[in-house]
Protein backbone atom coordinates (compact mmCIF):
# COMPACT_ATOMS: atom_id res chain seq x y z
CA UNK A 1 0.00 0.00 0.00
CA UNK A 2 1.15 3.51 -0.72
CA UNK A 3 1.47 6.27 1.80
CA UNK A 4 -1.73 8.30 1.67
CA UNK A 5 -1.37 11.87 2.92
CA UNK A 6 -4.12 13.37 5.05
CA UNK A 7 -7.12 14.42 3.01
CA UNK A 8 -10.74 15.14 3.68
CA UNK A 9 -13.31 13.65 1.33
CA UNK A 10 -16.41 15.49 0.18
CA UNK A 11 -18.44 12.56 -1.12
CA UNK A 12 -20.85 15.02 -2.76
CA UNK A 13 -18.07 15.78 -5.26
CA UNK A 14 -17.27 12.14 -6.09
CA UNK A 15 -18.99 10.88 -9.25
CA UNK A 16 -21.54 8.06 -8.88
CA UNK A 17 -21.29 5.10 -11.21
CA UNK A 18 -24.20 2.75 -11.79
CA UNK A 19 -23.90 -1.03 -11.58
CA UNK A 20 -26.79 -3.29 -12.50
CA UNK A 21 -27.57 -6.17 -10.14
CA UNK A 22 -29.47 -9.32 -10.99
CA UNK A 23 -32.31 -7.14 -9.75
CA UNK A 24 -32.02 -3.51 -8.69
CA UNK A 25 -29.08 -1.15 -9.08
CA UNK A 26 -26.05 -0.21 -7.04
CA UNK A 27 -24.38 3.20 -7.13
CA UNK A 28 -20.69 3.50 -6.30
CA UNK A 29 -18.62 6.51 -5.39
CA UNK A 30 -15.02 5.30 -5.51
CA UNK A 31 -11.64 6.52 -4.36
CA UNK A 32 -8.78 4.37 -5.63
CA UNK A 33 -5.31 4.43 -4.13
CA UNK A 34 -2.41 2.06 -4.66
CA UNK A 35 -3.51 -1.19 -3.01
CA UNK A 36 -6.73 0.14 -1.44
CA UNK A 37 -10.19 1.11 -2.65
CA UNK A 38 -12.69 3.11 -0.58
CA UNK A 39 -16.32 3.31 -1.72
CA UNK A 40 -19.67 4.67 -0.68
CA UNK A 41 -22.15 2.20 -2.12
CA UNK A 42 -25.93 2.45 -2.26
CA UNK A 43 -28.16 -0.48 -3.18
CA UNK A 44 -31.64 0.28 -4.46
CA UNK A 45 -34.72 -1.38 -3.04
CA UNK A 46 -34.98 -4.90 -4.44
CA UNK A 47 -31.24 -5.22 -5.05
CA UNK A 48 -29.68 -8.66 -5.56
CA UNK A 49 -26.02 -8.87 -6.61
CA UNK A 50 -25.47 -10.46 -10.00
CA UNK A 51 -22.52 -12.60 -8.86
CA UNK A 52 -20.90 -14.39 -5.93
CA UNK A 53 -18.03 -12.18 -4.77
CA UNK A 54 -14.78 -13.76 -3.57
CA UNK A 55 -13.05 -10.46 -2.82
CA UNK A 56 -12.28 -9.42 0.73
CA UNK A 57 -13.98 -6.35 2.18
CA UNK A 58 -14.58 -4.33 5.28
CA UNK A 59 -18.24 -3.28 5.02
CA UNK A 60 -19.94 -0.82 7.37
CA UNK A 61 -23.68 -0.15 7.15
CA UNK A 62 -24.35 3.60 7.27
CA UNK A 63 -28.11 3.59 6.61
CA UNK A 64 -30.76 0.94 6.14
CA UNK A 65 -30.40 -2.83 6.21
CA UNK A 66 -29.11 -5.56 3.93
CA UNK A 67 -28.37 -9.26 3.94
CA UNK A 68 -25.04 -10.80 3.10
CA UNK A 69 -25.64 -14.31 1.82
CA UNK A 70 -22.77 -16.78 1.76
CA UNK A 71 -22.56 -19.37 -0.99
CA UNK A 72 -22.90 -22.10 1.69
CA UNK A 73 -26.40 -20.78 2.49
CA UNK A 74 -25.63 -18.79 5.65
CA UNK A 75 -27.28 -15.35 5.75
CA UNK A 76 -26.20 -12.41 7.90
CA UNK A 77 -28.40 -9.34 8.32
CA UNK A 78 -26.58 -6.07 8.90
CA UNK A 79 -28.29 -2.89 10.02
CA UNK A 80 -27.11 0.67 10.58
CA UNK A 81 -23.96 0.69 12.69
CA UNK A 82 -22.99 -2.93 11.98
CA UNK A 83 -19.96 -4.13 9.98
CA UNK A 84 -18.44 -7.27 8.55
CA UNK A 85 -14.97 -8.21 7.43
CA UNK A 86 -13.77 -11.05 5.21
CA UNK A 87 -10.48 -11.78 3.45
CA UNK A 88 -10.10 -12.63 -0.24
CA UNK A 89 -11.19 -16.14 -1.28
CA UNK A 90 -12.48 -17.21 2.16
CA UNK A 91 -16.26 -16.85 1.82
CA UNK A 92 -18.07 -16.27 -1.46
CA UNK A 93 -20.85 -13.82 -0.70
CA UNK A 94 -23.48 -11.60 -2.32
CA UNK A 95 -25.60 -8.71 -1.09
CA UNK A 96 -29.37 -8.45 -0.99
CA UNK A 97 -31.35 -5.35 -0.03
CA UNK A 98 -35.14 -5.26 0.26
CA UNK A 99 -35.54 -1.56 0.98
CA UNK A 100 -32.21 -0.01 0.01
CA UNK A 101 -29.02 0.56 2.00
CA UNK A 102 -25.96 2.83 2.12
CA UNK A 103 -22.57 1.26 2.88
CA UNK A 104 -18.93 2.23 3.33
CA UNK A 105 -16.80 -0.49 1.75
CA UNK A 106 -13.02 -0.74 1.99
CA UNK A 107 -11.01 -3.38 0.19
CA UNK A 108 -7.52 -3.90 -1.07
CA UNK A 109 -4.30 -5.82 -0.97
CA UNK A 110 -4.25 -5.95 2.85
CA UNK A 111 -7.13 -8.48 2.76
CA UNK A 112 -5.29 -11.11 0.68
Amino acid sequence: MSNIPFQSIDWNKIEKTEHQGETGISYWQTLQFEGIRVRLVEYSAGYLADHWCKKGHIVHCLEGEFSSELENGDVFILTKGMSYIVSDNLSSHRSISKNGVKLLIIDGDFLK
